[in-house]
């Protein structure tokens, strides 16, 4: 009364109708709803149901779908290695190059199938006279992929042979190959901050930015900034919503005195020193 791996499959097909056998053991989303009922807290439907070994993450699509039935407010973290699908297998041949990529697929096609199935279908008549219906139910299908990875700075290992060609590489800190989300999110980690807060790209002068917990944290890590993109920052922090800390790319600033007089720019602004930072 759970379900079985057959219709498990049914499941993902229907999902991926355009390729079939893209998983061989896959779990149904009864079991694991039933699972989740079974050991949740039922007073608020608010637990974190953790699986760790997700495999086509039939753990999302099911904690998504239970949020549907019951308006609840679950959420899920999935933890899968990067393992290779087989080659020449349908999956390979459909462009999932890992089991991962199966599982972020099928929680993005499984998200919106439960969100089309809970708005309401109106005629055209309806939608023009708007009949007062009913907004449709949201339920939130959104998820963040994090994957481990070595620092985004460089590490300073000098030798006494490259010691020259040592400083010159270090002028700018960081890896080449890196993001300004990539950063950011290291700045999170390092200040033991949440990686679930709500993130947004912010406009700072000519610059972006990053707003961190509606405005707790300001980052940018743009290159040559200005003091008009400082004033921005400092622009955004209120008595009732103070900015509590800044962070900046090291070689980001424009020039030395520019970076000094950010400092008491953002001081200005009710920013303690010691929390506008460079990385």
């Amino acid at each position: 009364d759970a379900g079985h791996n057959i219709g498990a499959k049914t499941e993902i097909r229907n999902l991926f109708h355009d390729t079939t056998g893209l998983f061989d053991t896959p779990k149904p989303t009864e079991l694991i709803k039933r699972i989740v009922i079974m050991a949740e807290n039922q007073e608020d439907k608010t637990d974190i149901i953790l699986d760790f070994f997700s495999g086509s993450a039939t753990t999302a699509h099911a904690v998504m779908q239970l949020n549907a039935d019951d308006g609840g407010n679950r959420k899920f973290i999935l933890v899968q290695i990067p393992e290779a699908t087989p080659e020449g297998s349908e999956a390979r041949k459909a462009g999932y190059a890992t089991i991962a990529d199966i599982g972020k697929e099928r929680i993005r096609r499984a998200g919106k199938k439960i969100q089309e199935a809970l708005t309401p279908t109106l005629s055209q008549g309806e939608r023009e006279l708007d009949f007062g219906t009913e907004s449709p139910k949201i339920v939130d299908c959104g998820f963040k992929v994090f994957k481990l990875d070595t620092s985004n700075i460089k590490a300073w290992n000098p030798t006494p042979d490259s010691l020259q060609e040592d400083l010159l590489n270090a002028v700018d800190n960081i890896l080449s190959d890196r993001t300004d989300e990539d950063l950011l999110y290291e700045v999170l980690i390092k200040y033991g901050l949440p990686l679930t807060l709500p993130i947004e790209t912010v406009q700072l002068g000519q610059h972006t930015g990053f707003s961190v917990g509606m405005g707790s944290l300001i980052a940018c890590f743009a290159q040559g900034i200005t003091l008009e993109t400082v004033q921005a920052i400092a622009d955004m922090s209120t008595p009732e919503n103070p900015v509590l800390r800044v962070v900046f790319r090291d070689s980001s600033f424009a020039d030395d005195n520019v970076k000094s007089n950010a400092v008491q720019r953002l001081k200005q602004a009710g920013v303690r020193e010691e929390d506008v930072v460079s990385v």
